[in-house]
């Protein structure tokens, strides 16, 4: 085999549509759908065929049609408007800029495995991909000064074939990047390559980049020939390989990453980490310091002041840790460089329980801020890492969340949009999380809503039996087979639709449990049911491809054909049809396995109805009218039990409630339906966009983090210094710390507004007392602990002795039963919250005298 070079050839643009090559190269076209008009009209067949992608459709796009397009004055109508639109959409002033126009020098990073911003560049796989993609989109709309940081896969993830065994089948296509709409990141009029350490050699990355809106997205790229033919195999398939390539991805994306923005003169302000694949950025960022002669753990803390992690794993085992030996082996050149040894290296992210280099750890101890992506993924989180935070209260724990939304634009379909237009208001997208203009929902009468439901519903059923017919010809399927599938599936039917990662714990086939009551559900003459399944098992986990071929098989039998479907390679393109267009979104995560999901907030965008467990965000949204919900918020510790539970109450849920709601007609119309429908668009688009999140993590994260980072950077590291210097000391003396004694006055009748005075002695060693807080710890007494926690600080009197120091305060406790305790923590100006070092001393041990 001989080698070659490649090149593009453009076909030579009509100077009167010559921008098209402008808008290909944007991804602000992937949620303006007339804007994507301007390359279906020229060849639809074209469009469809390159999946989408402007970019591949120029290159082969016959000239002709282009010269008839800037000849059609219809055409031109519409080139023009759109132009005018992007335009205006990279000019105007944003939110960020009213609401911030002191901080426009900031800058956040924002570095993710993966991105789904549209399917013309897929190099995503599932929910995370599609949620930075959606982040990424939000950040350009608000205009935040804002660059993100990915890897730009060869081969991307895998593409889905269904056999004719109904077997999944993961295949694999070389992409050729002069086809996709990333372009070569440039400096100096040459492409922008940096060097990445690996184990005996340097790997050369070449930086792409793409442009979403108003921000950029750096993809980096080991496939070049001054790299082994293994290593430029390393940035090939997402989540493919073993541990050596995993762990070098992760090397190039983290290392890699913050090295190519530096390459470019990028110098961010604020670092966010999307989930542990790209914490070795913090190594790299803490090298660049110790090499300026800042000290090891000065540079920790300097780096920890301005960076934000986002876990999104609800179990341990699903959290990067690699062992010693891979660490010696691949990092450590790093121990000379930071001039530390091997055991502090392996501390700044050690796991004492999996005996291994956590990702995630060095994430959370090197953060200023970490949190989940929903409430009750937050509070799981709480839970799997409180062993860190020894003796602090569960809900004071320093992990927060954030609940993650969806890109409205991108989800809702243009029919759905000029309803919004309609009632909301033709400016509905310029404040998307403004809760009081999505009252205006209701004003849309059932007829017209239910009209644009079933055009939407028709649309995807065409979609579905398209992508079925296909699979059938290429698995050379009986031409009577191939024929019949013109009839699968009716836009009367009640059609509910699961499509995501087949993963285990999602449980895709919840409803297999009991297949003769399938049966009935679905083959009810007067009420009958079809389902939708899509999506993709990683081709190393066997359980779920299982579970894919077991709908298969399923949807082969005679009383269940045409009633169940599966809809091979689901991508972002299969995901939006599927969701504007079903009755029902199914969701049946075995709870709290579920961090948050998406999915069903971008189905409620287009009024789909959701029936989900009560897990990650659903028990936000869910209020008892927008929705369904499956089964009870209760813990199982025995998964037979919860699944038994969950499958009966779903079908439950569906014969009694779902089933008969959706086919009680008032003049042809489910006026019940469409009520919750209208609740569902009143309730959660608002509250579950990337709108509000990334509004939310500018507020609560990106600013105060990238202010605490300047501060402590400030006057060659001070702040820095100081606080690595009060930490330490802090930790090294907080032994001595105790109560000496409590002296309690209290009544032995207590009445409403009465005082309880309290004095306490508290020995702080050498501590001083302005670096700690005595304070009272008060609440109702729950169930074996207190619970609507308030505190109240005590009020320092005069030294009693040798580093003795009384306290003393009047406490007033509310009406009913009611319990309090004493506890002293370290405080400094500096801390972002109370237990940003996790040191506390409680006085339980302590008798009160009284």
């Amino acid at each position: 085999m001989y080698s070659f070079r490649t090149i593009s050839v453009m076909p030579e643009m009509p100077e009167r549509i010559s921008r098209l090559t402008e808008l290909a190269r944007n991804l602000w076209f992937s949620w303006r759908p007339r804007s994507q008009q301007l390359f279906s009209k020229i060849d639809r067949v074209l469009w469809e065929e390159v999946n989408h992608n402007p970019v591949k459709f120029l290159l082969h796009v016959d000239k002709g049609k282009l010269e008839k397009a800037a000849d059609d004055p219809n055409y031109l109508y519409m080139y023009d408007l759109m132009m005018g639109y992007l335009d205006e959409y990279m000019k105007k002033e944003t939110w960020y800029q009213k609401k911030f126009p002191d901080q426009a020098n900031q800058l956040i990073a924002y570095f993710s495995a993966e991105f789904g911003v549209h399917e013309s560049n897929p190099v995503y796989s599932g929910g995370l991909g599609l949620l930075a993609g959606d982040h990424c989109k939000s950040a350009s709309d608000l205009g935040l000064p804002f660059v993100g940081v990915g890897i730009l896969y060869k081969q991307g993830y895998f593409y889905q074939r269904i056999n004719r065994e109904g077997w999944q089948e993961a295949h694999y296509s070389f992409m050729d990047f002069n086809e996709m709409t990333v372009t070569p990141a440039s400096k100096n009029g040459g492409d922008v390559i940096v060097t990445v350490p690996l184990p005996g050699r340097d790997l050369f990355v070449k930086v792409w980049e793409l442009q979403v809106g108003r921000i950029t997205i750096y993809f980096l790229d080991a496939d070049l020939a001054q790299n082994r033919m293994e290593d430029r195999l390393l940035t090939s398939t997402l989540y493919g390989g073993d541990q050596a390539t995993r762990i070098s991805q992760e090397i190039i994306l983290g290392i890699g990453g913050v090295k190519a923005l530096r390459e470019l003169g990028i110098s961010p302000t604020a670092w966010h980490i999307n989930e542990g694949h790209a914490s070795f950025s913090i190594v790299e960022r803490i090298r660049e310091l110790v090499e300026k002669e800042i000290p090891f753990a000065v540079a920790s803390e300097a780096v920890r002041s301005c960076t934000i992690f986002t876990t999104h794993t609800p179990v341990p085992a699903g959290h990067d840790v690699f062992s010693p030996e891979m660490i010696d082996q691949y990092l450590s050149y790093f121990y000379d460089k930071l001039h530390v040894s091997r055991d502090v290296f392996m501390g700044m992210g050690w796991d004492d329980r999996r005996q291994g280099f956590n990702m995630t750890k060095l994430a959370m101890n090197h953060s200023v801020f970490t949190n989940g992506v929903s409430k009750l993924h937050g509070e799981v989180t709480k839970k799997m890492f409180a062993y860190q935070y020894t003796g602090i209260p569960m809900e004071e724990i320093p992990i927060y969340y954030v609940t993650n939304g969806v890109h409205t634009e991108t989800w809702a379909d243009r029919e759905m949009k000029q309803l919004f237009e309609k009632y909301i208001g033709m400016n509905w997208m310029e404040n998307i999380s403004n809760q009081e203009q999505w009252q205006r929902v209701y004003d849309i009468s059932d007829e017209e809503l239910w009209q644009v439901h079933m055009l939407l519903k028709e649309r995807m059923i065409q979609f579905v039996q398209h992508n079925l017919c296909r699979r059938m010809e290429r698995n050379f399927e009986p031409i009577e087979l191939i024929r019949e599938n013109a009839g699968y599936l009716s836009k009367d039917v009640l059609t509910i639709g699961f499509a995501r990662r087949f993963a285990t714990y999602k449980r895709a086939n919840l409803l297999l449990r009991n297949k003769d009551r399938l049966a009935r559900l679905l083959n009810n003459p007067e009420r009958p049911v079809q389902i939708i399944f899509s999506g993709k098992a990683h081709p190393a986990d066997r359980p779920g491809q299982e579970i894919i071929k077991q709908l298969l098989d399923l949807a082969e039998e005679e009383r269940f054909r045409g009633k169940i479907v599966f809809v091979e390679n689901y991508d972002i393109n299969v995901s939006r049809h599927l969701l504007q267009g079903v009755d029902v979104w199914l969701n049946t995560p075995r709870r709290p396995l579920e961090a948050s999901g998406t999915s069903g907030q971008k189905a409620a965008v287009s009024g789909i109805i959701n029936c989900s467990i009560m897990d990650g965000w659903w028990p936000e949204a869910y209020n008892g009218e927008n929705g369904f919900a499956i089964g009870s918020e209760l813990e199982y510790d025995n998964e037979e039990i919860q699944d038994r539970e969950d499958a009966n109450s779903l079908f439950d849920l569906l014969e009694q409630t779902i089933v008969p709601y959706y086919y009680r007609r008032v003049n042809g119309i489910p006026r019940e339906w469409v009520r919750r429908m209208k609740n569902s668009l009143a309730t959660i688009p608002w509250r579950f966009s990337t709108e509000r999140m990334v509004k939310e993590y500018t507020q609560r994260f990106y600013l105060p983090a990238a202010m605490k980072g300047r501060r402590y950077m400030a006057q060659e590291y001070k702040v820095a210094q100081q606080m690595q210097e009060h930490k330490r000391y802090m930790q090294e003396n907080w032994h001595h710390v105790h109560f000496q004694s409590i002296r309690v006055d209290q009544p032995k009748t207590l009445k409403v507004g009465q005082n309880i005075f309290i004095q306490a002695d508290v020995c702080l060693g050498s501590i001083k007392p302005q670096d700690v807080i005595v304070e009272v710890v008060y609440g109702k007494v729950g169930d074996k602990a207190l619970v609507d926690v308030m505190l109240m600080p005590m009020n320092l009197k005069e030294p009693v002795g040798q580093d003795l120091y009384r306290y003393e305060t009047n406490l007033v406790l509310l009406q009913g039963t009611s319990g309090y305790t004493l506890r002293v923590r370290p405080y400094s100006p500096n801390f972002e919250y109370p237990f940003e070092l996790p040191l506390i001393k409680w006085g339980d041990n302590m008798s009160f005298s009284t």
